[in-house]
């Protein structure tokens, strides 16, 4: 379990961080659009009010809480799972950057009303129009070392 807090504290933190670093004191947020590495990696200010690609989204005030309740839920539930059981390395780092990474958009939810997202990255040509922020990568790097770990290690549960 301590591995999944540590995981989580991180992964939270890392997100938090640069947003206030990238959305605050470098003002994305007023510049909207800020070339770092053209065209690998921009910051382009984006507030999702939906879900992932903007699913979902909506100006209501009742899907705001509806998906920060859900966000809330996800983390305590992928904690709680963490807990219930002996688990692997792998499986408790990754089941702690899920964690963090809903924590840290549910967060952005509670304070903005809106996701805060800035990064873009695109390659060999194809323009990327999406943005998206670490608290994202969490999520997915989570969600990919559980079925890499949950796979290698042979649990099911």
């Amino acid at each position: 379990m301590k591995l999944a807090i540590a995981s989580f504290v991180a992964v939270f933190a890392v997100d938090q961080m640069s947003k206030y670093l990238v959305v605050e004191a470098l003002k994305l947020r007023e510049r909207i659009s800020i070339e770092v590495v053209p065209p690998l990696l921009n910051f382009r200010m984006g507030w999702n009010r939906g879900i992932n690609f903007g699913l979902f989204d909506g100006e209501s005030d009742i899907m705001r809480w509806v998906l920060t309740l859900f966000a809330f839920a996800v983390a305590v539930a992928f904690l709680w799972w963490v807990s219930r059981g002996e688990r692997g390395i792998g499986e408790e780092l990754s089941a702690g950057a899920i964690a963090g990474g809903a924590a840290g958009n549910a967060l952005d939810r509670l304070i903005h009303g809106a996701v805060a997202d800035f990064l873009n990255m695109s390659c060999c040509g194809i323009q990327n129009p999406f943005v998206f922020n670490l608290a994202d990568v969490g999520v997915f790097a989570g969600v990919f070392g559980l079925i890499l770990f949950g796979k290698l290690s042979g649990r099911r549960g």
